[in-house]
Parts: C-alpha cells; structure tokens; sequence
C-alpha cells in the first residue's frame, strides 16, 4: 500500500512566514528551509526577530487566516486522494495550521506545536520528533507502507531519497541544480501524473 507524504508550505499553500515578512514589513523573515538547512538554527533566527520587534502568535494567526492554497492546489489534492493515503508532513505548527487545513478539505497533517505565554509571546517549539520527515516515512515503512515523497525545501530531501520515488515541486534553481536525480515539476498537472505513475498498480 502507497502512502504519498507531502510537504505544506510551498507545496500546497503559500509559505507562512514569507507571508507575514510581507505584512510585518520585515524582510529577514522571508528566510525559510528553502534557503537555510539547518531548521533549529533558522526557528532560532525566528524566534529572536520575534522578540526584538514584540511580534505575538495572534499576529502571525492573523496573517495566516487570510493565506489561501495556491491556485490549483486544492483540486490536486483532492485527485490525489481519489487515487491513494496522502499526509502532509510538514515543520510548520499546529498553532498555524487550522486555518490551511479546513481550505485545503482537512487532509492529514502531521506537524510541530509552538511554546507561547498567556501574552501570545512565542518562546520557543517542540518538534514532534527528531528529523521528524524522515523518521515519520521510515516508520511508515515499518508498518509495511511505501512511500512517494515530495516537497520543495532542504528539510523534504531525506524524507523524498528515502521514498519508493520522490520528487520536487516548484523548488529553488540551487536545489534542483544540486538533486538533478530527483524529478522536478512546476505545474500540479504533470505533478500530479508523475505521482499516478508511481503509484502501485
């Protein structure tokens, strides 16, 4: 049995906190995994901005409310359901998820959960386990599922080279250029006909 793993943001819906750079009007926040490896080092980029600029979790809340999946997304997903398990395995948190989730249909996610005082201060996170794409595919494989993988950042690389198959979906030159062994798409279409190709007949 196939089970297809999928990242969120960039993926499925806009990046969160490229999202609230923009609002904020702070452009070191428009940093993400697409640029920056290392995760703990790039929330820990995050959390002290926050603090510097008295920037709360309603804040960020608000911004995301107003996200939308991007154009395409939701009748993908909804094709790739028709054909197999899909869970989205995501580094983003439960406290900014709710509002993505019930306009992408409430697919499974499997995510983080933000540390925040009763004043909305963000003061840190907790990871739902370590290397937790990775360790999330290799545990499907336990129970005797295969996966297909697929994402856009350096934190989707192990989950995808650990996959059945695996791809790419509207990644960075740097990252495409530096995995050209890994197909690459731009358009949910040929997205979407790549996976139904590798899926178990």
């Amino acid at each position: 049995m196939d089970v297809v793993c999928l990242d969120l943001e960039g993926v499925l819906v806009p990046e969160i906190w490229i999202e609230f750079s923009k609002v904020s009007g702070i452009p070191e926040l428009s940093r993400t995994t697409r640029d920056e490896p290392d995760y703990d080092k790039l929330m820990k980029f995050r959390l002290d901005i926050l603090e510097r600029n008295n920037l709360t979790l309603p804040a960020i809340q608000k911004v995301i409310e107003e996200i939308n999946p991007m154009e395409g997304a939701v009748e993908f997903l909804n094709a790739l359901r028709e054909r197999t398990q899909v869970v989205i395995i995501s580094d983003t948190f439960r406290e900014f998820a709710k509002p993505l989730m019930k306009k992408l249909g409430w697919p499974t996610l499997f995510c983080n959960t933000l540390e925040s005082s009763p004043d909305g201060k963000v003061t840190g996170y907790t990871m739902r386990c370590p290397q937790s794409k990775l360790t999330t595919v290799k545990a499907f494989h336990l129970c005797g599922l295969d996966t297909i993988a697929a994402g856009d950042s350096f934190n989707d690389l192990a989950m995808i080279r650990a996959s059945r198959a695996g791809f790419l979906f509207r990644s960075t030159a740097a990252i495409k250029e530096a995995n050209p062994d890994i197909p690459a798409f731009e358009d949910y279409d040929s997205f979407l006909a790549a996976i139904t190709a590798a899926l178990k007949s």
